[in-house]
């Protein structure tokens, strides 16, 4: 019998994703581990295995397709032993026959049996569903976004054809017709016209918070590329704009002496036989870590019921990657010496790079790190990235006139921001975490105790 491959969830919160490219093909055999496809969803690309054997008789969801939902079915595997054309041919009258069904609500409300007068202002039942059928009666099959898409844009479905399974109509057709002028609707009834200044007011704020790619300033600006917006760099834009407005931060500044630092870490390095590098950064994640063990209340999250304070420290940390940023976690970092820290911290960042970090290796963490100091950025402030109460910000390292005991001297000096959420974390408190960062940064043995 013909196995349906359904959209995976690779996350707890995944509901759609991109299915950014097949790695087999249609006649392929598979076995249970092998890699089938890359799935993009809104943090990574990921590799989608196969569980069960046999042969891809049909592939239903094409490579690229954006906006793809969990369990929709993306291929058709035939068994072992199965007739491979009958499996594509039953897979495909079997989803035929689901989708009018899936579409019946909306078939329902396009007969044109018993329109219901519209409303004064408001538009007619017809102008509310165009394109819901061709002129011979037939239903035209779109996915909702190349709907809404053709909707915004004036575009009549049945003029255009879908490159989608069974013919039917997704974004990247709507963009074509868009690109090559086709497609247009015919002029409205007089009743969408009188609709449209309440529509156009209702859309007025969206419209005036973010630009639109079509807004008249950017034709007086230099010409420009147009790249679209991945599913990481969406979920990034909502989820640090909500930091942004929702959550009051405030910043407290410290500069460190990192001179005894560099020191030990010269000297940890050269030992014979050290199968390692560690860097300046994994002093800083081993710091704070011990750091929110001794001021555990800046080792928490805001609910609208309570403060949840984390027993164990799983340090986050930044790290750039094409299309944005990810964040993967050194779990229980307190109890990890140097050496473990920094060896995961180099397999978790090369991993982020190459798009191959696991859910659990990425989604989580009680604190954040983000280190520009090896870009020669002096100081800057991060945005906390909830749940989290706090972020660190780690500065480079740099040469600079000090006084002590009295005296003028030079010592190597690097600047740190601390941003908390004030709801949880107030300002004793925040500064009471500088306090101990600041002194195990100094007194770097305190790193090996």
């Amino acid at each position: 019998m013909a196995i349906k491959i359904l959209m995976p969830a690779l996350s707890p919160t995944m509901t759609e994703g991109t299915l950014s490219k097949w790695l087999l093909k249609e006649g392929d055999s598979v076995t249970s581990g092998d890699v089938m496809a890359e799935i993009e969803t809104d943090k990574a690309t990921m590799e989608f295995e196969a569980v069960d054997e046999g042969i891809i008789a049909k592939i239903l969801i094409e490579g690229g397709t954006e906006g793809v939902a969990v369990n929709t079915p993306i291929a058709i595997l035939a068994e072992e032993g199965e007739d491979v054309a009958k499996a594509a041919a039953s897979a495909g009258e079997s989803d035929a026959s689901a989708a009018p069904a899936a579409k019946e609500p909306e078939a329902a409300k396009s007969e044109p049996a018993a329109p219901k007068p519209a409303a004064p202002g408001q538009p007619s039942a017809a102008a509310e569903k165009p394109a819901q059928s061709s002129g011979s009666g037939d239903r035209i099959f779109a996915s909702p976004l190349a709907r809404r898409m053709a909707e915004n844009e004036g575009l009549d479905l049945a003029k255009l054809s879908g490159s989608g399974p069974h013919g039917r109509i997704v974004k990247r057709d709507i963009e074509e017709a868009l690109s090559s002028g086709t497609g247009k609707a015919s002029a409205p009834s007089e009743a969408p016209k009188a609709a449209a200044p309440a529509a156009a007011k209702a859309s007025a704020p969206a419209a005036a918070s973010v630009p639109s790619v079509d807004d008249p300033i950017f034709k007086m600006l230099p010409e420009s590329e147009s790249i679209p917006h991945t599913g990481m760099r969406k979920t990034i834009a909502k989820r640090l704009t909500e930091s942004a407005r929702d959550i009051p931060h405030f910043t407290l500044q410290v500069d460190v002496e990192i001179d005894k630092l560099l020191a030990m870490r010269k000297q940890l390095n050269e030992r014979d036989g050290a199968d390692y590098k560690i860097s300046v950064n994994d002093f800083v994640i081993k710091a704070t870590a011990l750091a929110l063990t001794r001021v555990p209340d800046c080792n928490v999250a805001y609910t609208d019921s309570a403060i949840l304070k984390f027993k164990k420290v799983d340090m986050a940390m930044a790290v750039a990657i094409d299309g944005g940023l990810i964040t993967p976690i050194i779990k229980d970092c307190a109890s990890k010496g140097l050496a473990t820290i920094s060896k995961e911290a180099k397999t978790l960042a090369g991993k982020a790079r190459d798009g191959k970090l696991t859910p659990e290796e990425y989604q989580g963490g009680t604190f954040t790190i983000s280190n520009l100091g090896m870009f020669g950025v002096k100081s800057f402030t991060s945005i906390i990235n909830p749940p989290q109460g706090g972020i660190l910000s780690v500065g480079a390292g740099e040469q600079r006139a000090v006084v002590k005991d009295g005296a003028l001297g030079m010592a190597t000096v690097m600047s740190l921001s601390l941003a908390v959420d004030h709801r949880c974390i107030d300002g004793a408190t925040g500064a009471a975490l500088v306090k101990e960062l600041k002194a195990l940064i100094e007194d770097p043995i305190a790193l090996m105790l």
